[in-house]
Parts: C-alpha cells; structure tokens; sequence
C-alpha cells in the first residue's frame, strides 16, 4: 500500500483539536489547584490536599498525552517530508508511529477522564452523606 501527501495531512486538524482540548483542561486544572491550595492553606483540611494530589495526577496525564501529540504531530510532518521526497519506506514507518503515539495520547485521555469521573463521585458522595 502506497501513502500519499494526503494521507498523514489529514491527521493535522485533529491534532490541532486534541491539543486545543488538552490545553484547555489544562487551564482549567491549574486554576481548581490553584483555588484548592488557598483553600488549604486556610483551613489545613485533608481532604483538600487529597483533591490538590489527585489534580497532580491529572496534570502528569495531560502532560504526557501533549507530549504522545506532539510526537504524533512531528511524526506526521516528517511522514510528509519523508514523501515529498519519495522515500515510502520511511514515510510508512514514521506514519505508523505517529499513529501509535497519537493513540497513546488518547489512552491517557481515557485515563485522566476515568479519574476525574472518580474525583466527582467522591465528591458528590460527601455531599450525599449531608
């Protein structure tokens, strides 16, 4: 199977989204760490720092799935100069890696989103035993 210029191009917006969609979380994570530290260090409560710890945890996820889209991107964009200049072999190959890492990106996703549905339903827990 040959690939065109065309083939790994199409991947180009939907990175650009993921990423746009990883950095909003990101913003928004920073800003509820940022409000659960004041909230801390005013009352020392524990079930705070537990909330700020696993914030942690997700902004470690965001991270690494930034960094799986950003290999997939550069990957991509080699893939397309690797084609430009008629190398199939090391076009394939490097193709094939951008879409490992891209779904490598998306399994953190997954990942951060199953731990912040757990935050919430600790969360709604506690207002529920009130």
């Amino acid at each position: 199977m040959d690939i065109t210029l065309t083939t790994p191009a199409i991947m180009f917006p939907a990175i650009t989204l993921m990423m746009l969609v990883y950095t909003n979380r990101f913003l928004g994570l920073a800003s509820l760490i940022r409000g659960l530290h004041q909230r801390y260090e005013a009352d020392n409560d524990p079930r705070v720092r537990e909330q700020i710890d696993n914030l942690n945890r997700r902004v470690e996820l965001l991270r690494s799935m930034q960094g799986f889209s950003m290999g997939a991107l550069l990957c991509f964009v080699l893939c397309i100069f690797a084609l430009f200049l008629g190398w199939q072999i090391p076009g394939k190959a490097l193709f094939t890696v951008g879409l490992v890492l891209l779904t490598a990106s998306l399994s953190q996703s997954l990942r951060e989103i199953r731990i912040s549905c757990n935050a919430l339903k600790i969360q709604l827990g506690d207002m529920a035993k009130k």
